[in-house]
């Protein structure tokens, strides 16, 4: 043999060496070789760390073996080989099974090796990239939980100040009722008329209340909830709404914790979930109400504690393509007429704006399960003071309103109670009344015009004259989240009577 011959025989095993080298130091990949049918030929470390199979265990098997049970079944490994001969490349992206059974998934390449124009097998590379594609799917997730929240901040504004503006209108409307009332006198005809407007009015309340509490825009009057004291105090009222055909069923666990909330909003917010949870059986069904302590780590991470209040249907699910829309103010897959989309809506914004969530659990044919996520408030409830009764009011009241309409309003109800009523338009006027004595009773609305609101003028009031009873009101406002129950708040629009029972309940 030449020494030319001898120097080409060392170059190539030296390049065979060198490529085995590198074959067996790429450790994050699986490279190995195929025969036509699909048997394994060679094996490497990159193989034996994803898969778990040394050499001696695989050399000789099916590759197909690293495949799905479904995707054997469906032909899924040679059609693989088949895409990888006719197109001269096969590249995908799925599920694989290593030696212990477990599953990763993988990013795979096939391709053809051939020699002198004839295929002699197939060059395979397999990569875990579980790890990426988890984070991948987390980050959609998130992206797409940010956008759902833009959305809804984006509805929530819309609405808010829709609800803003009407309620102010419905403020007018309401307290102008009962003067007309005693104006028409017994004329029939006309009470009637007035019953319909008074209708109306409550009607268009509930809905800019339902779509307020959406947008978290609410003004409210937290306080310390008995759930369980609740729920059963409403199952009259529930199994009413529910008709015959639904069975109402109850399951509170003992020792549930109180929660810091509106107990109107959490009253409305549980009729809703039922209602809702009704018009998913039309045929009948059963509807479950729960409530559970949900501990520490509730919230994934959330340190928190909560009361988990479900309500549970066995009703037809909710469809993949509704389920993120439920929530969405004025959508309802109910026929025309038949709903007006803001009862889930009106549960989110009470969930929220209460400082927790809802989780919504449903399955086509078999159900659905929506669960409140509400703080756990420490300490027991108050019992509620039902001792304040409407009744004669005296005294001089210094009433903080910019809009003249609501103002003129608001004035004529508080005189029709016996009040006498000083007018301002704006806190800083209302500081300079309030430095004469005489008055007795401050009422300002929230929202104004100027450096200083009614939250602001209230919490001067209480730091300079502590002795000085405040009622506060509003139909809408982002500073009446910041209240807390620091005052109470009287909502836009209400009655005579509502007035009278909250100026009532002040602490003298």
């Amino acid at each position: 043999m030449s020494d030319k011959d001898q120097q080409q025989q060392r170059d190539l095993f030296e390049s065979e060496r060198s490529l085995r080298l590198l074959v067996e130091g790429v450790a994050d990949y699986a490279l190995y070789m195929l025969d036509p049918t699909g048997m394994i030929t060679s094996w490497s470390s990159g193989g034996r760390r994803i898969k778990g199979y040394s050499p001696a265990g695989i050399i000789g098997q099916h590759f197909s073996r690293f495949y799905t049970d479904v995707d054997r079944a469906n032909g899924k490994p040679l059609r693989a080989l088949r895409i990888a001969r006719e197109q001269g490349r096969y590249e995908e992206e799925g599920w694989r099974v290593r030696k212990d059974g477990t599953f990763f998934w993988a990013s795979v390449i096939i391709d053809p090796i051939h020699e002198d124009g004839r295929l002699v097998g197939f060059a395979k590379i397999t990569r875990d990239i579980t790890e990426r594609r988890e984070a991948q799917l987390k980050l959609e997730q998130m992206q797409k939980q940010i956008a759902e929240s833009q959305k809804l901040d984006a509805l929530g504004q819309l609405t808010g100040g829709v609800a803003h503006d009407f309620n102010n209108l419905l403020m007018i409307i309401s307290g102008s009722l009962h003067t007309l009332k005693k104006a028409v006198g017994d004329d029939a005809r006309s009470q009637r008329a007035l019953a319909a407007i008074e209708a109306a009015a409550k009607r268009g309340a509930s809905l800019t209340s339902q779509l307020l509490t959406f947008a978290r825009r609410q003004s409210v009057n937290p306080q310390a909830v008995d759930v369980a004291e609740r729920i059963d105090g409403g199952r009259e009222v529930l199994d009413a709404a529910v008709g015959s055909a639904v069975t109402l069923e109850f399951d509170t666990k003992p020792g549930v914790w109180p929660v810091m909330v509106d107990i109107n909003e959490f009253e409305t917010a549980v009729v809703n979930l039922v209602i809702n949870a009704r018009d998913a059986m039309p045929g009948g069904g059963v509807i479950t109400i729960s409530a559970r302590n949900e501990p520490s780590g509730a919230e994934g991470g959330d340190a928190n504690e909560y009361v988990a209040l479900t309500v549970a249907d066995t009703g037809s699910g909710i469809a993949p393509d509704v389920l993120g829309k439920i929530f969405d103010p004025f959508f309802t897959t109910k026929p025309i007429g038949k709903g007006t989309g803001l009862g889930l809506s009106q549960v989110h914004g009470f969930a929220h704006q209460a400082g927790g969530t809802i989780k919504v659990a449903s399955e086509l044919g078999r159900g659905t399960a929506m669960t409140m996520l509400l703080p756990r408030k420490h300490g027991a409830p108050k019992a509620e003071d039902v001792s304040a009764v409407a009744g004669g009011g005296s005294g001089l009241v210094l009433l903080v309103e910019d809009n003249p309409d609501v103002a003129a309003v608001s004035t004529s109800l508080l005189e029709q109670l016996g009040y006498t009523v000083r007018r301002v338009s704006n806190a800083e006027a209302a500081l300079r009344e309030i430095e004469h004595d005489g008055i007795d009773l401050v009422f300002s609305d929230i929202v104004m015009p100027g450096k200083m609101d009614g939250l602001g003028l209230a919490r001067h009031l209480k730091a300079t004259k502590p002795g000085l009873p405040i009622l506060l009101t509003s139909g809408y406002s982002d500073a009446a989240l910041n209240v807390r129950g620091d005052f109470p708040i009287l909502r836009k629009p209400y009655e005579i009577h509502e007035l009278s029972q909250a100026i009532a309940k002040l602490p003298r």
